[in-house]
C-alpha cells in the first residue's frame, strides 16, 4: 500500500517575536520511522498564510503498525544555524491497510480539510487559550498497489494553480478545530466531502500536464514516491528505443546550451578514443556492460535501474532512477542510495546528464545531496584520424539542512568521490582507449626510438662543425699551401739533408700549435668512429615466454659527473628478479642520448623494484666507475608516471651534479591478470600445503586503495594479528604477490605500512612470552637499508641497520605461519632459481666436453704465464687447496672469494676428474660484486711427477660479462731435491676466449689478466702459508 500525504498551506501563523530572526516556515511528515519535509517558506505577511504545495508518498505494509500520521510545523531561527522553534502538530488518523485494501477501487481517501495545530506542550488556563498555532491545510489518501490513484492529488500539490483556485477549495473544504484531531467543526454532511473528492479528481485531470516537479527539498525517505507522482506525464522508454530517445532530444527545436562545471570542482577528466554518441550510450544506455562492470568491482548489490522516461518539460527531458547497496565493511555498513539521472543536453555531440545522489542512511545522511554532473563533447578529430571525445564530471555539495558538521561532510564526499571514480576511469579504460598523453599505449611511445638512425654523413656534420675543426683545417690548408708556394732554402745551423729545423721561434710556435690541434682533430675522429661502430648489449633483444613482461626504454641523461681523467664513457645495467640488462657505452659524453629498448624475460610473478646503475666504462673490475645508482618501485609509481620518468641518481657525485636518468618503463601481462592470478595461486598452494582462493573484485580493490597498490596487485591472504612494539597494536595483516601490510585503525588513530617480500632477509618463529601474551609470534627481518618507510611499524633496528616486525596474537598461528613462511621461502628462492637458470644457459657449452683439449680449443684460445713460484712442500701437499676440503674453504675465503662452493670430484674419462665451483668476488676485487661459475678439470702431469689443473670461469653481473670467458691453467711440479722436504714449482697460465667480439678486448684482457693473476698468486702463497705452518707446528 501507499500512503501520499499532500501539505498545501497554512494560515494564521504566529508573529516572530520582536527583536527576533524569524525564518522561514516548514512542514514536517512523520510516517512510522519515515520522516519528510518540506522546502522553507517566508510567510506572505506578519501573521499571515504560507503556502507549499508538495506532496510526499510511503510505502505501508501489512505488517507496519502505522495509524497515525503526524504533521508538524515549525520555523527558522535566522539563516545560517540549525535552531528551530516548532509551531505546532496535528496527528491523522490512518486507516488500517486491511480496510483500505478492501475498500472500493483499494483506495480510502481524505479530501484537504483544514487542521487546527496543537502545540507541542499542553499549556493550561490563559496560556491554553492564548496558544493560537494556526491552521494548516492537509490532504492525504492510503490507496492498494494495483491502484493508479496517484493522480488525485496531483493538481492540488502543484505550485501553479491560482488564487482563485485555492479560494473555491477553501470555500469548499471543512475547517477542523478543537483538541481531538478527528472531530469536525462545520456541521458538513460526508456529501460535501465526496462532492469535494470529486472536484478534486477532475482538477487534476484537467491539470495532469503541469505536474509539480519541484521537490528537491524532499527528504530520500520520501522519495520513494517520485516515479508514481505525475505518472501521467511520463511516459517509459524500453531499451531497444534508447537510441531513437536520443534522436527524438537532438531534433529538438530549443536544445538548451552545454551547462558550465559545478562549482565544487572537476574530479574526473579524460579524452576517449570513441564517439560521443557511443560513449554514452556506454555509460548510461540500458543494462550497460560498463554499468556491470564497475558494480562488480566496487560491491554494488541490490541494483535497481528504472527504466529512461520522458518528462513533460519544455524541452522534454529524460529522467531515471536508479537504486543500489554498496558494499559495506567493517566499521560501516551497507549504504543504500539513490541516484536521479536527467538529461540535460543530447544534441548527437554533446551530452550533459545531471545526477543526483541521496544517500539518506549514512550519518547526517538527511541533511544533504550530492550533485555529478557528466559532459560529453566530441572532441577534434586526432592527426591519426580517429574520433576522440572529452569526458568531463564536475561534483556540488547541496545542504538541505544547516548542520555543524559541513566541513567534515564536504571532506568524505570528496575522498569517497576520488576513490569511486579512481575505479571508474580504471573500468572504462578497459572497454575504451584512452587517447591523452597521459593513456597512450606503450607502441605509441617506443615507435620514435624505433626508427632509423641519422645517416653517417649528417652525424658527422653536427659534430665535426665546431671552432677546433675548421681552424684546424683552415691553418692546415693555409701551411699546406705556404709550403707549396715556397722554395727550398739553404741548410743553416744543424740543417741537413732530409732533415730540416724551424728557423725561427715563430716557426717553432706555429709548428707546436699545428701539431696540437691535429692530434684533437685525430681523437675527435676516433670518437666519432668508435661511436658509430659501436652496438648496445642488450639493445633490441626480443623477450622469451608468457606472463609479466618488463620493458624498458633508456633514452638520455643528464648531468653525469665527470670522473678524475676527465672523460665519461657512461653506460647503464638494469637488474629485475635477477635477470640483467645493459646499455651501449657512449663515448665522450656527460649528456648521452641512447634511445635503446631492452626486454626482459617473462617472469612468473609480477616484479617489484628495477635496479638502475649508471656505470663509467674502464674495466669490468675497477674500482671507481659508478655514476650513480637509483630503484624504481613498481608499486610506489602508476603505469602513467612509468610511461614517462625522469630518474634522479644517487650518489656522492651524482647527487652533487644533480644527475637524472630519462626512462620509459612498461610493464604488462600477456597471460591476462585472472590466468597469471590463478596460476599463481595454484603454484603457491603447493608451498604452502593448503588451498588459495581467489579473493573477490571488490575485495581487491579494497585492499589496493588501502595501500595505494597499482591494480595488478591481487591480495593472497589476511589474519588479524597484533604488533608488537612498546605496546602490542591490534589490526590486520595482508599477504599479496609482491608486498606484506600492516593495517590498523585505532579510534581514527590509523597506522598503516607495508614492506617488499624481496626487503625481507629472514622470517622467525619466536616462542610464547609475557609480552606476546603468551602466543607465539612471528618476526620479520628486513635487509640492511631496506623497508625504511615502514620504520614507524618496525619493533627495532640493530647495528647494522636492519630492521625488525614482530607479529602476534594470529588467530591460526599454525595457519598462518604455515602460509608467510611457504610465501617468503618460495619469493627468496625464485630469484636464485633465476639466476641459476642463466647460469645453466651460459654454462651448457661445457657440460658436453670429453676431455680437457676439447675444452682448451674453444675459441683458439692463447694462454700466457703469468706467475711462477717454487715452495719448499711437496706437490701432493699443495694440490690440498683443490681438494675442496678446509685448507680450500679456508684460502679462498681469505683471498676474497665469498659463499664458495664446490662439488666433489668426479672421475669422467681415465685420469680426467672434473668438479664445479661457485663463489662471488668481494668489493676489492670488483665493485659490481660479481659472481663465478667454474668447471674445473684435474690430470697428472705425463711424466707423473706433478698436477696439471684447468679452471674454466664464467663471471656473471659484471659489464660486459657475456663477452668472455676466463681460463685457468695451474702447473705444480715437484722438484728433485736431495734434500727433505721435497718442494714443487708453480705455474699460473691466464687466457681469454672471446664469445662476442668488442673494441674493449685489450683493456678488457689486460685488466682481467692482472688481477687473477694475483689472486692466483694470492691462493698459492696462503696456502703455502698454512701448509708451512701446519708442518712446523
Amino acid at each position: 500500500m501507499r500512503l501520499y500525504v499532500c501539505v498545501l498551506e497554512a494560515r494564521g501563523l504566529p508573529v516572530a517575536p520582536p527583536h527576533g530572526h524569524g525564518g522561514g516556515f516548514y512542514a514536517r511528515v512523520k510516517v512510522g520511522r519515515e520522516r519528510a519535509r518540506t522546502r522553507a517558506v517566508e510567510p506572505a505577511e506578519p501573521g499571515g498564510a504560507a503556502a507549499w504545495n508538495e506532496e510526499f508518498v510511503f510505502e505501508v505494509g501489512a505488517e507496519d503498525d502505522v495509524d497515525v500520521v503526524e504533521v508538524g510545523l515549525a520555523r527558522r531561527r535566522g539563516e545560517g544555524t540549525g535552531r528551530r522553534e516548532v509551531v505546532g502538530r496535528v496527528k491523522l488518523p490512518v486507516p488500517p491497510v486491511q480496510a483500505a485494501s478492501g475498500a472500493s477501487g483499494g483506495r480510502r481517501s481524505v479530501p484537504p480539510t483544514w487542521f487546527t495545530l496543537q502545540p507541542k506542550h499542553r499549556r493550561k488556563g490563559r496560556a491554553a487559550a492564548a496558544a493560537d498555532c494556526g491552521k494548516i491545510l492537509l490532504t492525504f489518501s492510503l490507496c492498494g498497489e494495483n491502484n493508479d490513484s496517484t493522480v488525485i492529488h496531483s493538481s492540488t500539490c502543484s505550485s501553479s494553480r491560482s488564487d482563485t483556485d485555492v479560494e473555491i477549495e477553501r470555500s469548499t473544504c471543512r475547517e477542523h478545530s478543537g483538541t481531538n484531531s478527528v472531530m469536525v467543526d462545520s456541521p458538513r454532511t460526508s456529501a460535501v466531502a465526496q462532492t469535494c473528492l470529486d472536484d478534486s479528481d477532475r482538477s487534476t485531470q484537467a491539470n495532469s500536464n503541469t505536474v509539480s516537479e519541484d521537490d528537491g527539498l524532499m527528504e530520500p525517505s520520501a522519495a520513494t514516491g517520485k516515479s508514481a507522482h505525475g505518472s501521467d506525464a511520463e511516459t517509459s522508454i524500453p531499451d531497444a528505443s534508447f537510441e531513437e530517445a536520443m534522436e527524438t532530444m537532438k531534433s529538438g527545436s530549443s536544445t538548451p546550451d552545454m551547462p558550465d562545471d559545478l562549482s565544487a570542482g572537476t574530479i574526473f577528466e579524460h579524452t576517449y578514443l570513441v564517439e560521443s554518441k557511443d560513449l554514452n550510450s556506454l555509460l548510461f544506455g540500458p543494462d550497460s556492460q560498463f554499468s556491470k562492470d564497475l558494480r562488480e568491482l566496487q560491491g554494488t548489490m541490490d541494483y535497481d535501474e528504472q527504466p529512461w522516461t520522458w518528462k513533460s518539460q519544455d524541452p522534454p527531458s529524460l529522467t531515471r532512477t536508479c537504486r543500489y547497496t554498496k558494499g559495506g565493511t567493517k566499521l560501516m555498513k551497507d549504504i543504500k542510495t539513490i541516484e536521479e539521472q536527467t538529461y540535460l543536453n543530447a544534441d548527437g555531440k554533446s551530452f550533459a546528464i545531471m545526477t543526483h545522489v541521496r544517500t539518506p542512511e549514512v550519518p547526517f545522511g538527511n541533511c544533504f545531496e550530492v550533485v555529478l554532473l557528466y559532459k560529453i563533447t566530441q572532441s577534434p578529430e586526432l592527426a591519426s584520424g580517429e574520433e576522440s571525445t572529452h569526458l568531463t564530471v564536475s561534483y556540488n555539495l547541496e545542504f538541505l539542512q544547516s548542520t555543524m558538521m559541513k566541513s567534515m561532510i564536504e571532506g568524505s564526499v570528496k575522498d569517497g568521490l576520488k576513490e569511486n571514480f579512481e575505479s571508474f576511469a580504471e573500468i572504462l579504460s578497459r572497454h575504451v582507449k584512452v587517447a591523452d598523453s597521459a593513456g597512450m599505449d606503450k607502441e605509441q611511445l617506443l615507435a620514435p626510438l624505433q626508427t632509423d638512425h641519422p645517416s653517417h654523413i649528417r652525424l658527422a656534420y653536427k659534430y665535426f662543425c665546431n671552432f677546433t675543426v675548421i681552424s684546424t683545417v683552415i691553418m692546415a690548408v693555409y701551411v699546406l699551401v705556404h709550403i707549396l708556394l715556397s722554395r727550398p732554402g739553404p741548410l743553416m745551423g744543424l740543417e741537413f739533408s732530409g732533415l730540416d729545423l724551424p728557423d725561427t721561434f715563430g716557426e717553432l710556435i706555429t709548428s707546436g700549435i699545428l701539431v696540437l690541434q691535429m692530434e684533437r682533430l685525430l681523437n675527435m675522429a676516433s670518437h666519432f668512429i668508435q661511436a658509430r661502430i659501436k652496438r648496445g648489449g642488450d639493445h633490441g633483444v626480443k623477450a622469451n615466454g608468457d606472463g609479466w613482461l618488463v620493458t624498458v626504454a633508456l633514452l638520455e641523461a643528464t648531468s653525469l659527473p665527470p670522473i678524475s681523467c676527465g672523460s665519461v664513457d657512461p653506460y647503464v645495467v638494469f637488474s629485475c628478479n635477477g635477470i640483467s640488462r645493459s646499455s651501449s657505452v657512449q663515448l665522450q659524453t656527460q649528456e648521452p642520448q641512447w634511445n635503446e629498448i631492452m626486454e626482459f624475460d617473462a617472469m612468473e610473478e609480477p616484479p617489484a623494484m628495477l635496479d638502475v646503475e649508471v656505470f663509467n666504462f674502464d674495466s669490468p673490475f675497477d674500482l671507481a666507475i659508478s655514476l650513480g645508482h637509483a630503484e624504481i618501485n613498481f608499486l610506489k609509481h602508476t603505469s602513467t608516471e612509468l610511461a614517462d620518468i625522469w630518474v634522479p641518481l644517487e650518489g656522492k657525485l651524482a647527487q652533487t651534479c644533480q644527475s637524472k636518468l630519462h626512462l620509459r618503463i612498461f610493464l604488462e601481462n600477456t597471460r591476462g591478470p585472472e590466468a597469471s592470478v590463478r596460476d599463481y595461486l595454484n603454484k603457491m598452494e603447493k608451498e604452502v600445503g593448503k588451498k588459495l582462493h581467489v579473493r573477490s573484485p571488490h575485495r581487491n580493490s579494497t585492499f589496493q586503495k588501502l595501500f595505494s597498490l597499482p591494480h595488478e596487485e591481487f591480495l593472497i591472504a589476511d589474519y588479524a594479528c597484533s604488533l608488537k612494539r612498546k605496546l602490542p597494536l591490534q589490526g590486520r595483516l595482508f599477504l599479496s604477490a609482491r608486498i606484506v601490510g600492516f593495517y590498523a585503525n585505532l579510534f581514527g588513530h590509523k597506522t598503516k605500512f607495508f614492506f617488499l617480500w624481496d626487503d625481507i632477509e629472514e622470517v622467525e618463529v619466536s616462542p610464547p612470552s609475557f609480552t606476546t601474551v603468551g602466543t607465539p609470534s612471528l618476526v620479520f627481518t628486513l635487509k640492511s637499508g631496506r623497508g625504511l618507510e615502514a620504520k614507524n611499524g618496525a619493533k627495532s633496528q640493530d647495528k647494522e641497520g636492519r630492521l625488525k616486525f614482530q607479529f602476534h596474537s594470529f588467530g591460526s598461528f599454525s595457519k598462518a605461519s604455515r602460509t608467510i613462511i611457504g610465501l617468503w621461502k618460495t619469493k627468496s628462492s625464485a630469484i636464485e632459481q633465476r639466476a641459476k637458470l642463466e647460469e645453466d644457459q651460459d654454462d651448457e657449452s661445457y657440460d658436453d666436453l670429453d676431455d680437457v683439449q676439447s675444452m682448451l680449443s674453444i675459441g683458439d684460445v692463447n694462454l700466457s704465464k703469468e706467475y711462477t713460484v717454487e715452495h719448499p712442500i711437496d706437490a701432493n701437499l699443495l694440490m690440498g687447496v683443490f681438494d675442496g676440503g678446509p685448507l680450500e674453504t679456508r684460502t679462498m675465503s681469505r683471498v676474497g672469494c665469498l659463499d664458495y662452493t664446490a662439488t666433489p670430484w668426479e672421475e669422467t674419462k681415465p685420469g680426467v676428474l672434473e668438479r664445479h665451483a661457485s663463489y662471488k668476488f668481494n668489493r676489492y676485487m670488483s665493485i659490481f660484486g660479481g659472481e663465478v661459475v667454474s668447471t674445473q678439470l684435474k690430470t697428472l702431469s705425463e711424466d707423473g711427477d706433478g698436477w696439471t689443473v684447468y679452471d674454466v670461469m664464467t663471471l656473471h653481473n659484471v659489464p660486459f660479462g657475456d663477452y668472455f670467458r676466463v681460463h685457468l691453467r695451474y702447473d705444480i711440479r715437484s722438484v728433485a731435491s736431495s734434500s727433505e722436504p721435497r718442494s714443487c714449482r708453480c705455474e699460473v697460465l691466464v687466457g681469454i676466449e672471446w664469445l662476442k667480439s668488442s673494441k674493449f678486448q685489450k683493456r678488457i684482457a689486460r685488466n682481467i689478466c692482472d688481477k687473477l693473476a694475483h689472486r692466483a698468486k694470492e691462493v698459492l702463497e696462503v696456502a703455502g702459508k698454512d701448509i708451512t705452518s701446519a708442518m712446523s707446528g
